[in-house]
């Protein structure tokens, strides 16, 4: 699934190509891919033909479109969700979604989605206020992201040992701490010298401050390099892929010698997926949560 940086990466080049334009025309060709919007494909049509994109923001992994008519158009590209600017005579993809077209025909905005994990649909917003924010509801529950100039990293390191879990189960929990997923906790954890079982309870100030900044520094270098592609799911809005896969230093080396002790990384299965770390430089804790 497309992590912080992929979903950034998309959303800076929505915000470089497709804003300030008129929607002409709406096709929606797999309901799933609306199924969020509970009115339906007319309606999601309707409301947004005529109406024009004003910015293009980031909360996590979720993306929303502020538009001129109070709402906004609002997105997750789940597992295979892409995101595409095409000239409108570029051949159609083989998982094409949904289609916005729009006045000046420079190009149009295609949602590809081949597993239909993802979706889009169209959300009024809230007034804002000083209690509030101008975020879309569906979104509100989504805590901030530590790329994000407001997160508070004191507020984090309370809530992370109230947890009372496992710091990679934590570092999933989208209410606590967004964009993170599978290969950027692990790479944070790596980076941090924490095993992903280790207790949140029995972190220290000086451990989640290093784990912080090893969820910010992984997040940034990947955004440098257009974020991980580990097959052609993954792309930026002009269908490229990013190249970080070729940094990582524990995500999918199993068996590989730690970039750090030389030590083999190890697999272990976890939460239906994988998870690998350095035996050496992540001991697993005598007490773990899982």
């Amino acid at each position: 699934m497309p992590e912080l940086p992929e979903v950034e990466v998309v959303r800076r080049g929505l915000d470089r190509w497709i804003l300030g334009r008129p929607i002409e025309a709406v096709e929606v060709y797999n309901p799933r891919a609306i199924r969020r919007h509970t009115a339906g494909p007319l309606h999601f049509a309707e409301v947004l033909i005529g109406r024009t994109l004003l910015a293009a923001h980031r909360r996590g992994k979720y993306l929303w479109l502020p538009t001129d008519g109070g709402d906004a158009l609002v997105g997750h590209l789940g597992m295979s969700g892409q995101l595409l600017v095409q000239p409108p005579d570029a051949p159609d993809e083989t998982h094409l979604r949904v289609r916005i077209r729009f006045a000046s025909d420079e190009s149009e905005l295609r949602f590809v989605d081949q597993r239909t994990f993802g979706g889009l649909s169209v959300e009024p917003l809230p007034a804002p206020g000083a209690d509030r924010e101008n975020v879309p509801p569906s979104i509100g529950h989504i805590a901030r992201d530590p790329l994000d100039p407001n997160f508070d990293p004191d507020a984090f390191a309370t809530a992370l040992r109230r947890k009372r879990t496992g710091v990679k189960r934590a570092l999933l929990d989208q209410t606590l701490i967004s964009g993170v997923g599978n290969i950027y906790a692990d790479e944070a954890l790596w980076r941090a010298q924490l095993h992903y079982a280790r207790p949140t309870e029995a972190l220290t100030g000086p451990q989640i401050r290093r784990l912080l900044d090893g969820v910010r520094a992984v997040m940034e270098e990947a955004l440098e390099q257009g974020g991980t592609s580990f097959d052609a799911l993954y792309v930026n809005v002009n269908g490229e892929s990013g190249y970080f896969e070729r940094a990582l230093a524990a995500y999918g080396r199993a068996d590989q010698a730690c970039p750090r002790c030389g030590t083999p990384i190890r697999r272990d299965a976890f939460m239906n997926r994988s998870s690998y770390s350095c035996p050496k430089c992540q001991p697993r804790p005598r007490r773990a949560r899982w």
